[in-house]
């Protein structure tokens, strides 16, 4: 089963979340960073052209053996799949139109969504943005596992198991930490995506429509993609709260591992975050990762990481019941 992890509890502070603060002094030193707020321009060209290209590998997949769909679903349909999750998560800033255009802004992301299969732009973009605000808060802040959880992953083997069920917890926990009725655009964005499942399903038949889901879950799950989930939060250093990552596979993910950067300015697009590091650069130099394969290594073998290895701001479970 592996060894049993240490950490019991939560790290817990009481001070702001730190990005707003790195904000304020990084723009008073250097104020040119504005110069790169906005919108990257290619965007709405590139997120058609992706979801096209996995439609159409979708639709020949399908014909090969079972077992090739199954691998090609996490080699390949997994690998874009997550591409498009993080685009979408580019999206929620607006970054593809720009801010004066919202609109614009929620379609391109219900086109990204389409390959996913399973309805999430509009729910990610009403979670994500209280992530960024909240970081850390106990309630706000859904990225954060719950107590069960790390009552119930506390080894190697069930650590693994974690793993491959993110996207199991990533869905579920928000239901449960920070219910919040559905919205007008959520219904649509389901709507949306349903039918486009249907359509797959007439045109292309049962295996492509499993492919496209199957991918989604296996490229959030046990994937190097996947290992960003853990890279840009878990305190794999006591204090440091966001990592940033520099790895090649940055080129695919939209350069959402440049995490410092972003959350020090959530409204500079992807293309633009290496030039933060490049203006700013005494801020980043910090700990940071080159590899998402050996941070799903380190922390599912790793008995001093675990789902409590994330800072919260609130009360520990233990002082609160002291003052019940």
């Amino acid at each position: 089963m592996g060894q049993v992890v240490s950490k019991t509890d939560f790290e817990y502070k009481y001070d702001d979340e730190p990005h707003a603060t790195r904000r304020k002094e990084i723009l008073e030193k250097y104020p040119q960073m504005k110069e790169l707020f906005g919108a990257d321009p290619y965007m709405k060209y590139l997120v058609p052209l992706i979801v096209t290209f996995q439609l159409v590998t979708a639709y020949y997949i399908a014909q090969l053996p079972g077992p090739v769909i199954f691998f090609l679903a996490w080699a390949l349909g997994g690998t874009i799949n997550h591409n498009l999750s993080l685009a979408m998560h580019e999206i929620s800033h607006n970054l593809a139109f720009g801010h004066g255009s919202p609109r614009m802004n929620r379609f391109i992301g219900f086109v990204a969504n389409i390959p996913l299969g399973v309805p999430s732009s509009i729910t990610f973009k009403k979670y994500h943005l209280e992530h960024h605000r909240y970081q850390g808060d106990e309630t706000l802040d859904v990225d954060i596992p719950t107590h069960l959880e790390g009552y119930l992953f506390y080894n190697t083997f069930t650590k693994l198991i974690w793993v491959i069920l993110q996207p199991l917890f990533y869905t579920i926990r928000p239901l449960f930490v920070h219910p919040k009725p559905m919205e007008n655009l959520e219904i649509l964005n389901s709507v949306w995506t349903i039918g486009w499942n249907y359509l797959i399903y007439q045109i292309a038949g049962p295996w492509a429509l499993a492919y496209l889901i199957g991918g989604t879950l296996l490229g959030m799950g046990l994937h190097p993609m996947a290992g960003h989930f853990i890279s840009e939060h878990y305190t794999f250093i006591k204090g440091q709260e966001t990592y940033s990552y520099y790895g090649p596979l940055n080129y695919i993910a939209w350069n959402v591992g440049y995490h410092n950067e972003h959350h020090d300015f959530p409204y500079i697009s992807w293309s633009r975050l290496p030039k933060v590091r490049e203006i700013a650069p005494e801020y980043y130099q910090m700990p940071h990762y080159d590899s998402w394969c050996g941070v799903l290594y380190k922390y599912i073998t790793d008995p001093e990481i675990g789902p409590y290895s994330r800072v919260r701001r609130g009360v520990p479970k233990t002082e609160a019941k002291k003052v019940e």
